[in-house]
């Protein structure tokens, strides 16, 4: 090999070190994964149902408003032309302004939605997890 690296312990350049399963007495179990009718009964609840409203509420017309924003900075590029031309100070143009509010958009929202994550979205999905992990198969 072309790397400095020490072989692997137990093996050479071209031998893999040999695995081993690891010992089911010193592993500590995890929460019980729920089966799959207990997926399909939480994706039927009523909770559930609210997070995803909330998520969609939040999600899909800011995204609307970001792509017809896009689109009007790249259509006002393309057909108007004098008014994107037109200088606002010194070298500065319209052009220049809108195309840094698009980078400013994009970090803005970006923001907004963690913060509305973090404070609607997170504490619902949280609950509906705990439970899952809580609760047995039936």
């Amino acid at each position: 090999m072309a790397t400095d690296a020490p072989p692997p312990e137990g093996g050479t350049d071209t031998d893999p070190a040999p695995t081993t399963a690891p010992d089911p007495a010193t592993t500590a179990p995890g929460p019980a994964a729920p089966g799959q009718a207990r997926f399909l009964d939480v994706q039927e609840s009523a909770e559930f149902g609210e997070l995803r409203r909330t998520y969609r509420n939040f999600a899909f017309p800011l995204t609307v408003a970001f792509i017809a924003w896009y689109l009007l900075y790249v259509l006002l590029s393309n057909y108007a032309g004098a008014f994107m031309g037109t200088k606002l100070f010194g070298n500065i143009n319209v052009a220049l302004v809108l195309g840094l509010a698009q980078f400013a958009s994009t970090f803005l929202i970006a923001w907004y939605y963690a913060r509305h994550a973090a404070t609607k979205l997170d504490p619902k999905a949280e609950a509906i997890k705990s439970r899952m992990e809580t609760e047995t198969d039936a």
